[in-house]
C-alpha cells in the first residue's frame, strides 16, 4: 500500500490470534521507539474487537511503560472486567519480546440522551488558509532532510498549524505553552467508528507535548530534551470521523521535576468539542 491512510487502517488492523489475544504490526521506520500513538490505537482496537460494538468508547486511561522496538509485532492481551447493562470494561496488556510495554483501560457506554453544555471554541484561522506542516518546514529549509521528507510522504494525516512555526530560541520568549493544530487523515478511512476512534487516538499522542517545549525551544529546531510519553487519557463526547477537519486545542498548565502535564481538546469545524485529552511527558536536558 502506498496511501498513508491506508496504510493506517491496515496498521489499526490486527490479527486475532485466540480468543482475546490480538496481534499488531509495527513498522520499521528507523525511529528510537515505537510511537506511542500506535500502541494506544492498536491497544483500543483490540478492546474494541471484544465488545458487541453497539457501545463507543467513552474514555481510555493509560500508561507507557516501555520504550517498543520498531520492526517487532505487539501482542495485545485483552481482559473483559465488565459487561453490564450500560457500560463495558476492557483491560489491555501490550507485549512485546516477552515484556510488556503498555497497560490501556477502555470503557464503552451505551448511548443515552442527557442534558448538554460545552464551553465554546478558540477563535483560529480555517485550515485552507494554513501552510500544510510538510510545506512550512520546506519553505523554511529549502529542502526537506531525507529522513523528514521520508516521515512527510508515509504521515498518515495532514497538519497544519493555528501560527506559524518557530525556529530560533528568540522566537519562543515570552511564548505561552499553547499550540494549535488542525488535522486529518490524508484519505478516506472508511465507514467503521472504531477505526475513526482508534485513528483520532492514534494522532492524539503526535503534538501534545509540544505545548511543554513552547515555552523553552523551537518545535522543529535541534532539540535539547529527550522527551517520552509516560500516561495517556481520553474522553470521547461526541461521534466524529478522523478524515474531516478537526482542530487539537493544546496547552500546558504546568512543567515541574522533569515531567510535563498537556491537555488538549479536540474540536470539529462547527465549533463541536469531540474529544478531551490529558498527558504527562518526560523531559530530560539531552546529556543529562
Amino acid at each position: 500500500m502506498t496511501n498513508p491512510a491506508e496504510r493506517l487502517v491496515d496498521l489499526l488492523d490486527l490479527e486475532k490470534i485466540e480468543e482475546n489475544i490480538f496481534r499488531g504490526q509495527s513498522p520499521d521506520e528507523r525511529l528510537q521507539r515505537v510511537f506511542g500513538g500506535q500502541v494506544a490505537g492498536q491497544a483500543l482496537v483490540a478492546a474494541g474487537r471484544t465488545t458487541d460494538g453497539e457501545r463507543p468508547v467513552h474514555s481510555l486511561h493509560a500508561y507507557f511503560l516501555r520504550p517498543g522496538r520498531p520492526g517487532v509485532p505487539i501482542v495485545y492481551q485483552v481482559e473483559r472486567v465488565r459487561d453490564g447493562r450500560s457500560f463495558t470494561t476492557r483491560r489491555v496488556v501490550a507485549i512485546q519480546q516477552g515484556r510488556t510495554i503498555f497497560h490501556l483501560t477502555a470503557s464503552f457506554h451505551q448511548p443515552e440522551p442527557g442534558f448538554e453544555h460545552q464551553l465554546p471554541r478558540p477563535a483560529v484561522p480555517d485550515p485552507e488558509s494554513l501552510p500544510k506542516l510538510a510545506d512550512e518546514i520546506r519553505e523554511h529549509l529549502g529542502e526537506l532532510p531525507e529522513a523528514l521528507e521520508r516521515m512527510a510522504r508515509r504521515q498518515p494525516f495532514d497538519l497544519r498549524y493555528a501560527e506559524p512555526l518557530r525556529w530560533s530560541p528568540e522566537d519562543v520568549t515570552d511564548a505561552e505553552p499553547r499550540s494549535a493544530v488542525w488535522m486529518r487523515a490524508v484519505g478516506p478511512l472508511g465507514d467503521d467508528p472504531l477505526v475513526h476512534t482508534c485513528a483520532v487516538t492514534y494522532a492524539s499522542d503526535m503534538t501534545l507535548l509540544d505545548a511543554v517545549r513552547v515555552p523553552i525551544e523551537p518545535l522543529w529546531g535541534p532539540r535539547g530534551f529527550d522527551m517520552a510519553s509516560l500516561d495517556h487519557a481520553m474522553w470521547f463526547h461526541r461521534p466524529f470521523r478522523a478524515d474531516e477537519w478537526f482542530l487539537y486545542q493544546q496547552e500546558s498548565p504546568i512543567a515541574t521535576g522533569a515531567r510535563g502535564l498537556a491537555r488538549g481538546q479536540i474540536y470539529d469545524r462547527q465549533g463541536q468539542l469531540l474529544v478531551s485529552v490529558m498527558q504527562e511527558g518526560l523531559f530530560r536536558k539531552i546529556g543529562s
